[in-house]
């Protein structure tokens, strides 16, 4: 559903654009891409007087990171195509290599700020890393599914998010025997 029209004329001024692109391959270990792309609805004369024209890139810039089936990082990299400072935002590039060894799903997002958090890392190249572990999720989802079905194991994703609370309706029509009911009376000791 779109959002509803706005209620108060408005003017275009900033977009950006996230992508991320996942691939399995063929040695067992998965490719996450992510991609991250600012740019002005409007042109304007920077402060070396050049002008960054209307939809120029400003940020373009690229992470991959390889990882195993446990969503451990092995490994990194970082490069960008546009930046708005040159080689004062690019030389941090290297710095993401510190991705190796990372969990996605172990207090990922905590680490990425405590190891690349203010003049530690690039802003932009940060907040690209925090889409990871989602994305990772979903590649990978239908595997990790199929291997917790085939062990008589709860699927990873019960508790995830809202609609596959143990109590809600997706989990009651898909995993029934996961299913609890959150009107259900406690069960009486010694009966």
């Amino acid at each position: 559903m779109p959002l509803p029209a706005p209620v108060c004329p408005r003017k275009p001024m900033h977009n950006r654009s996230i992508q991320v692109h996942s691939f399995e391959r063929e040695d067992g270990l998965w490719d996450i891409e992510a991609e991250l792309i600012d740019n002005k609805s409007y042109s304007y004369t920077k402060r070396n007087g050049t002008v960054q024209p209307a939809g120029q890139p400003f940020h373009h810039m690229h992470l991959r990171i390889t990882i195993d089936t446990s969503f451990e990082i092995k490994e990194a990299i970082a490069l960008y195509d546009a930046s708005p400072f040159g080689v004062s935002c690019t030389a941090i590039s290297d710095a993401y290599q510190d991705l190796v060894g990372m969990n996605l799903l172990k207090s990922f997002r905590q680490q990425i700020k405590e190891r690349f958090g203010r003049t530690a890392g690039c802003t932009h190249m940060t907040e690209l890393a925090t889409v990871l572990p989602t994305a990772a999720v979903q590649s990978m989802a239908g595997r990790k599914r199929a291997e917790a079905e085939s062990a008589g194991r709860r699927p990873f994703q019960m508790g995830g998010c809202y609609a596959w609370r143990p109590d809600g309706e997706v989990t009651k029509e898909h995993y029934p025997q996961w299913y609890v009911d959150s009107n259900a009376a406690p069960p009486v000791p010694g009966t």
